[in-house]
């Protein structure tokens, strides 16, 4: 897959910006608060349809057009499957409206999806064009809270599995309504036999998220233990611990538990057998839950470690070693799409080289060269060795404006 063309309309610090995009590494020049993340968030924004820095849409609308009765932040990719050797490529079209109304002035904004000129759903466009990101701050894969590395799971897996987003949303949904009844159950008491139709919604969904997610994880892992091992010169290996909330293979009674470093082989679990034991599950702790008002088990409490040689990273790690562990896992993301769509992935990468060490430097950079499109940010341009930079395409970015392109 590879974007062409790129087009932001208020977007950010980008009042206006039209370029053509090439194909392998391009690194992208400048100081800070010049816009270099922003470009990165708008391509990344066009593939999962949320931003990795705003906590609504409505910070994404330049700040200056924003004023304005009426605002239209606008982004355009064009781009083309390289699979496919003939025929016309694809455009992907978000618009951000934001229309100020009421006595307060309050604005509202409104998210208009475009596919080849078709308005669609997220849920119908998800996976059409894909990217793969790292930041800094996402280190807190590693060594953050739980919902950090559900929330990166579930941002990569709704890009490549058909329909894995609107599965998202409606477990959300269904949770939201059960928590609902248990508390007004445990305020107002009445028939807790109402949960019975929650119940088997929730674990219908929730059986095929706890099925996708253990496909992911494993497939994941192979990949990333691989680029793990280059990373770090074969001196660690790499292991991703899942730990779902309702665990489909209980421990018998008795037995003790396994250590964190001990593999658990939850591949061949069907579907079938998932679903009955989260809905035997939640049948179980049934009175806890109404005592509590809320759902005490399921995927929206499940749990990623990242072990390097049988250590736990998100609490005995360095921050070097978190580091290098979240670019495995981001080479192995791109990989992972590669062998379920048959496309490589735009990747973005900001920062990227900054705590690494030279050899790990070097090391990454060689890997970078056979990326099909990447695009790289940078403060220091001496970081990068001469024989990147003599093929990569370099952009310098200013005040929100594009040269060297």
């Amino acid at each position: 897959m590879l974007l062409t063309h790129l087009s932001l309309t208020d977007f950010r610090n980008f009042a206006r910006l039209d370029i053509d995009v090439p194909g392998g590494p391009v690194l992208l020049v400048g100081g800070n608060a010049q816009g270099k993340t922003s470009l990165l968030e708008a391509i990344y924004f066009l593939a999962t349809f949320v931003s990795f820095h705003a906590s609504n849409d409505r910070q994404l609308v330049n700040f200056i057009a924003g004023r304005e009765p009426l605002a239209v932040a606008r982004l355009v990719a064009d781009f083309r499957y390289s699979s496919v050797s003939t025929g016309a490529g694809h455009r992907l079209e978000v618009r951000l409206i934001q229309e100020k109304g009421g006595f307060n002035g309050t604005a509202n904004l409104r998210k208009e999806i475009l596919l080849d000129g078709v308005k669609r759903k997220v849920g119908e466009v998800v996976g059409a064009f894909n990217a793969v990101l790292f930041l800094p701050h996402m280190l807190r894969v590693v060594d953050g809270a739980p919902e950090e590395r559900r929330r990166y799971l579930n941002l990569a897996m709704g890009q490549v599995i058909p329909n894995f987003a609107q599965l998202l949303s409606d477990y959300g949904r269904i949770l939201t309504q059960r928590n609902a009844l248990l508390k007004q159950l445990g305020e107002r008491s009445g028939d807790p036999e109402q949960l019975t139709y929650w119940d088997e919604k929730l674990a219908e969904a929730g059986a095929r998220i706890i099925q996708g997610r253990i496909r992911a994880i494993q497939e994941l892992e192979i990949l990333a233990a691989r680029a793990h091992s280059e990373l770090t010169r074969g001196q660690e290996v790499l292991r991703l611990a899942y730990q779902p909330s309702y665990d489909p293979t209980p421990q018998r009674p008795g037995q003790f538990a396994l250590p964190l470093d001990a593999p658990v082989d939850r591949s061949g679990l069907s579907l079938e057998k998932i679903r009955n034991g989260f809905l035997a599950c939640l049948q179980q702790a049934r009175g806890e839950e109404i005592a509590r008002g809320v759902t005490t088990s399921g995927p929206h409490r499940d749990e990623l470690r990242f072990l390097s040689n049988g250590i736990d990273l998100g609490i005995y790690g360095s921050r070097g070693q978190g580091r290098s562990a979240v670019l495995a896992l981001k080479f192995a993301e791109v990989a992972w799409m590669k062998q379920i769509t048959g496309e490589w992935p735009v990747l973005l990468l900001d920062e990227v080289l900054a705590e690494l060490d030279p050899d790990r430097r070097q090391d990454l950079l060689q890997r970078l060269l056979t990326v099909e499109q990447a695009m790289l940010t940078t403060t220091d341009f001496d970081l990068f060795s001469q024989e990147f930079t003599k093929l990569a395409r370099i952009w310098q970015i200013n005040a929100g404006r594009v040269t060297g392109a």
